[in-house]
């Protein structure tokens, strides 16, 4: 949530920021000015007249004593007129607050001045390219048939028991799946992440204090009963352990990783971008997450972005790294990378990470904040996150670009998970 101290300083920058990402904000700009002044008009009325009933309760007690009956009794109903038309100027004090509130849960982050304009993912911007392409026969098969001849992963079963876009893992494919988490997993440690194993159903509150809430709640599924919600993300259950906590500066950066399931509904998603593993509901991922003080935040995001791609190469995928533009990035994102594998049989660039700096937005919604060592001072923290990584197009591309007449070759670094070293 942006800070009404950033809108009310330069409402003009805010709006040409906002158009960046494709969003049109002066109406609701203009709107959050108009009730922070009618705000500020209440609560200076509201103190003006606290401050007048102190000193007519005062002057009641002079007047008692100096015999002053009818002057007493005029004072007391003075009081009382105070105090009722107080309590309305309350409820409308409150009823600006709620207001305010909610026009600012509908005005996504700024992009951060490095993000490059455009509307759609044909202008974001190749910032880096690694890994070599490989050239395989005429004949070689899409994963979604690798899958099946290797009876590897099920769809068919997926859907009987599910429906679309729930996959079984059987045998070899299922060990390849647990080998990657624990690649990833394993990987993160060693760069320092602490691992936690959050719950992967989050409350309403978890929701809006990362942004999903009220901005995707269409993408989420949601357990009606319980009013809870299954996780699009690990990043949602493990940045609000942050939400509503103030973390002494010795303690930053937090450093945290999470292996979880994960389901988006993807409502409105047709044709061969669904076709086997590039688009389910229900996948696995390993997320990164940082809890960073402002001035090392980008810093931080440039390790993110260094961890992701040391996996990509460990894996022996090739790669790239799109700088999205405002118009494809995130409603939290104040700047997103893309990191992308070249699926050698589809002949196509397949997202598995996105690497993310939300600034204080999150934080600001979170209440997510340190206090200072020098001068005690409480001051909002920047949180990052970013996927290290998202199993099913990782395996897509692992299965087509590694296949050969004997079968599909497991790359070196997850052999000693896996147990084996050629899936056939």
């Amino acid at each position: 949530m942006l800070l009404l101290n950033t809108i009310k300083a330069d409402p003009e920058f805010v709006i040409s920021r906002l158009a960046v990402k494709g969003f049109d904000g002066r109406a609701v700009i203009t709107e959050i000015l108009e009730i922070d002044a009618e705000r500020r008009r209440l609560q200076q009325k509201t103190e003006s007249d606290s401050a007048q009933l102190n000193k007519l309760s005062k002057s009641i007690g002079m007047l008692m004593k100096e015999g002053k009956k009818d002057e007493a009794e005029q004072a007391k109903a003075e009081v009382a007129r105070i105090k009722g038309e107080t309590a309305g100027l309350q409820d409308r004090l409150a009823e600006c607050e709620e207001k305010m509130t909610s026009l600012l849960l509908t005005v996504p982050n700024l992009p951060y001045e490095g993000v490059p304009e455009g509307k759609t993912a044909e202008d974001n911007v190749v910032e880096k390219t690694g890994g070599v392409i490989p050239e395989l026969p005429e004949d070689a098969l899409p994963h979604w048939e690798l899958a099946k001849k290797y009876n590897i992963i099920d769809f068919e079963m997926g859907v009987k028991v599910t429906g679309a876009g729930f996959p079984f893992y059987i045998g070899k494919g299922a060990r390849l799946q647990r080998a990657l988490q624990q690649f990833f997993l394993d990987e993160a440690w060693k760069a320092g992440y602490i691992e936690v194993e959050p719950p992967f159903v989050v409350n309403e509150a978890s929701g809006y204090g990362t942004g999903q809430l009220p901005d995707k709640e269409g993408q989420m599924y949601h357990v009606q009963l319980d009013n809870l919600y299954l996780i699009p993300t690990a990043e949602v259950p493990v940045t609000n352990i942050y939400r509503d906590v103030i973390i002494p500066e010795a303690e930053l950066p937090k450093k945290n990783c999470a292996y979880s399931p994960c389901w988006r509904r993807e409502a409105g998603s047709y044709g061969k971008d669904v076709r086997g593993l590039n688009r389910l509901h229900q996948f696995d991922k390993v997320e990164i997450v940082r809890i960073e003080k402002p001035e090392n935040s980008y810093a931080a995001l440039e390790e993110m972005k260094d961890h992701v791609q040391g996996l990509l190469e460990k894996l022996g995928l090739p790669w790239h790294i799109l700088r999205l533009c405002g118009g494809d990035m995130s409603f939290t994102s104040a700047i997103t990378f893309d990191f992308e594998v070249y699926s050698a049989a589809q002949k196509r660039w397949l997202e598995v990470s996105s690497v993310s700096n939300f600034e204080t937005y999150q934080a600001n919604r979170l209440k997510c904040r340190y206090r200072s060592a020098e001068d005690k001072k409480i001051h909002l923290c920047h949180t990052l996150n970013g996927s290290a990584l998202a199993l099913p197009r990782i395996v897509a591309a692992l299965l087509e670009n590694n296949q050969t007449p004997e079968g599909i070759v497991v790359p070196e670094c997850l052999r000693k998970y896996t147990g084996f070293d050629m899936i056939n």
